[in-house]
């Protein structure tokens, strides 16, 4: 994820930071200082910055429970929402979606419990006046509060992913994905409404699952038309590229002529070096920067794949790249094309004849 930070490894998972939960840091201690005193300020820090960890503890459930059904994570990011763990597939079977789904909370609750046991409260002592005097009692309620948070059926929260995986008993994986997938931004509507009354944070939430759910539900669309399906069949072979001498200038006229939107930079051996999104050259023309290289300009680190390769394997690197774009090359590593998702989703989602009709004309 951009704009993130590293902050540590821990058993093969990288944590990262992203640069907005610094202004989450900064708003607490404002917020605080305003309300209290210097002391507050620290206080206020210091418990978001231990909650954040309990959350990183959250996530840390979810990866434990996926590895053990041979999921890697390569890495969490730190939000100012909370945590998003990027797991390298999805798991196959609706029971294992549950319990990776349920491994997060569990470790909140545990966490609470402990801290519960430590201090001998009980949960009517805890709500009714423990808050506010002590630190750790803040911490478990704040522990309760991310449990039953969670487990809000708003897809693709942990609650919404448990819903997917009770549905995906009975309706199969893509539809499941699909019904969840409504049902969560229809929260997720509704969370922005409660969160209008006064919890910015609560409609930042609200966003972001109406947003990921839109974005999985997709993903999952893809890649069951996907499946069994070569990269050729949604490929598409652009007859010009742009070389590593080029300009905006050049790469405008390029997407004028061809209608793409997706402008690919090859070097002296065909090569595929990166990708120029062809609004990124325009609006370099506009601000008469139109001598601007497109090296400058491109995205690089475009993933590729076989043109041999099924299609099914694409669909991940396609949804991990910043150019939203994967290339593809031939046995000698010469590009001959490139997949995006609107592609696959026009290409293969289309009745037989007519993907026949616009295979010579596709552009995306």
């Amino acid at each position: 994820m951009s704009w993130s930070i590293k902050l540590f490894t821990l058993g093969g998972t990288a944590v990262r930071m992203h640069l907005t939960f610094l202004l989450l840091v900064a708003w607490i201690a404002v917020i605080e200082w305003q309300h209290g005193t210097p002391e507050d300020a620290v206080r206020g820090v210091l418990f978001i910055l231990v909650l954040f960890a309990c959350v990183v503890l959250h996530e840390f459930g979810h990866i434990w429970a996926a590895r053990r059904y041979g999921i890697r994570t390569p890495d969490v990011t730190l939000l100012p929402i909370g945590g998003v763990a990027s797991m390298e597939r999805l798991p196959e079977k609706p029971t294992q979606e549950i319990a990776v789904a349920l491994a997060g909370p569990a470790v909140n609750a545990a966490i609470a419990f402990v801290i519960l046991l430590l201090l001998r409260l009980d949960l009517s002592t805890l709500s009714l006046g423990a808050v506010q005097g002590s630190f750790l009692a803040q911490i478990a309620a704040a522990n309760l509060v991310l449990l039953v948070f969670n487990l809000i059926p708003a897809f693709p929260m942990d609650g919404g992913r448990v819903l997917r995986g009770v549905l995906a008993i009975w309706l199969g994986f893509a539809r499941a994905t699909q019904v969840a997938a409504r049902i969560g931004q229809g929260l997720a509507i509704v969370l922005a409404a409660a969160g209008l009354m006064g919890n910015p944070i609560l409609v930042l939430i609200a966003i972001f699952i109406f947003a990921a759910a839109g974005g999985e539900a997709r993903y999952v669309k893809l890649r069951e038309l996907a499946r069994g399906r070569p990269v050729t069949d949604a490929m598409i072979a652009p007859t010009e590229g742009l070389s590593v001498m080029a300009t905006a200038n050049d790469a405008a006229a390029l997407s004028a002529r061809s209608g793409q939107r997706v402008l690919p930079v090859l070097d002296g051996a065909a090569r595929l070096r990166g990708v120029v999104p062809s609004g990124k050259a325009v609006e370099a023309t506009k601000r008469n920067a139109g001598a601007t290289p497109v090296l400058e300009l491109m995205v690089s680190d475009v993933p590729t794949v076989p043109e041999s390769a099924g299609l099914e394997t694409a669909i991940p690197l396609l949804f991990g790249s910043r150019a939203r774009c994967v290339g593809v090359v031939d046995g000698s590593g010469s590009f001959v094309g490139y997949l995006t998702p609107e592609s696959i989703s026009e290409r293969l989602a289309a009745p037989l004849g007519a993907q026949k009709q616009a295979s010579g004309s596709l552009r995306s």
